[in-house]
């Protein structure tokens, strides 16, 4: 029998448990052999809840008990959850994890942990929630040299921007409405801060890459500073904005991260994701582009790819480990040094200054009073340097993903 124990008996940890009690003969056969969740690891008490039995409060009855082969860490952060983690580690337990933040700050030691004691370090679950991402680039396409993946990774702030576009309600009422349907925390800072977006794109690199990339260096701007003008002159042109995590992969091996709102062409697959769905967009330089999508959070969705990862550890063991990434630190290219188009927002009176500036472009629309504007393609530097000789005349700007 394989037994089981899950770190957190939150949203994801309990819907760990409910996954494997309710397919347990697809759980238990496709691991070959029978699947047992032992224990559950909480601090809080639950009574009546059904598997009240299995809860323990101290970690190391989990660790100390040598039929536990498998830990679930659906725990969250990086304090008690990485102390857990490594521990279980350590007395070769293999771990399987859903926790974005502690993969994007520790993955690289963990996984050497794990290899070191001879068991696995997974964490499907931590990047594209029920989206098998993770796995289809260190499976399918290991034959590819990947040069870029494009990502819509966050559910809360696609629903909001996808919700100011086709109902034309404003960011503060929308998001309102996400906090009010469960797809936004009462703090939202992480998620509309583009930080939950960062942590993602930067196991997304790390992965693509072989090295370690520092979520906190990731070039991360949010889209609290999206209005509702920007919704409807991009609509008029034919574009979605979305927030993407863009990791580029250039011919030395330099790896550039950001996270930022995009205009997105409506032809591009990456605009017709909608509401709470993921994305990711995998260029490599064989295939050409793939694309991922499904449900990128939610309790079960997310908890079945961390079962999926309990199969792999169960049924391969060691061998299942991940050939990403080391901790040696990537080589990091600049972002100001890449090339977008980019909107601008202006007002009327400004327009002649902004297009002077930008020779080439075009205006796209106009809306209470300001106008859009497309540049041709220019470099961040550049972009930015003749944004501030305008200084005021640009209320807005966006980069263009084509």
């Amino acid at each position: 029998m394989i037994q089981v124990a899950v770190f957190g008996y939150g949203t994801v940890g309990s819907g760990v448990v409910e996954v494997i009690e309710r397919n347990n003969s697809y759980v238990s056969a496709n691991s070959g052999d029978k699947v047992n969740v032992k224990y559950i690891l909480d601090l809080r008490e639950f009574p009546g809840d059904p598997y009240e039995s299995k809860l323990v409060h101290d970690v190391e009855t989990i660790i100390n008990d040598d039929e536990v082969s498998i830990c679930c860490e659906t725990m969250g952060g990086v304090g008690a959850a990485y102390k857990f983690t490594k521990m279980a580690l350590e007395k070769g337990k293999s771990v399987c994890s859903s926790n974005k933040e502690l993969v994007a700050k520790h993955g690289a030691e963990l996984m050497r942990v794990a290899k070191e004691h001879g068991c696995a370090y997974l964490f499907e679950a931590s990047v594209g929630g029920g989206i098998p991402i993770l796995r289809n680039l260190t499976t399918a396409l290991t034959a590819e040299r990947i040069t870029q993946i494009a990502g819509i990774l966050n559910g809360t702030t696609n629903f909001i921007l996808t919700r100011m576009e086709e109902d034309g309600a404003d960011f503060d009422e929308t998001l309102k409405k996400a906090q009010e349907l469960g797809y936004a925390e009462k703090d939202p800072t992480a998620d509309i801060e583009g930080h939950d977006t960062a942590r993602k794109i930067s196991i997304l690199s790390d992965i693509m890459s072989g090295h370690f990339t520092d979520s906190d260096a990731v070039r991360t701007t949010g889209i609290t500073g999206v209005t509702s003008k920007d919704i409807t002159m991009a609509k008029e042109a034919g574009y979605s904005i979305r927030l993407l995590g863009i990791a580029n992969r250039y011919d030395d091996d330099s790896v550039s991260t950001m996270v930022a709102p995009f205009l997105v062409k409506k032809s591009h697959p990456l605009a017709g994701v909608r509401d709470v769905f993921n994305a990711i967009y995998v260029t490599g330089n064989m295939l050409g582009e793939t694309m991922y999508y499904g449900k990128g959070a939610g309790k079960l969705a997310t908890a079945s790819a961390v079962v999926a990862d309990v199969i792999d550890a169960a049924r391969k063991g060691s061998s299942t480990m991940y050939q990403g990434w080391d901790e040696t630190p990537v080589k990091a290219a600049s972002v100001s040094d890449m090339k977008y188009k980019y909107y601008v927002r202006c007002l009327d009176d400004k327009f002649d200054d902004v297009q002077a500036a930008f020779p080439g472009g075009c205006r796209i629309g106009k809306f209470g009073g300001e106008s859009g504007f497309v540049t041709e393609e220019i470099s961040g530097s550049d972009f930015e340097e003749k944004c501030s000789k305008l200084g005021d005349a640009v209320a807005n700007s966006i980069r263009i993903y084509e």
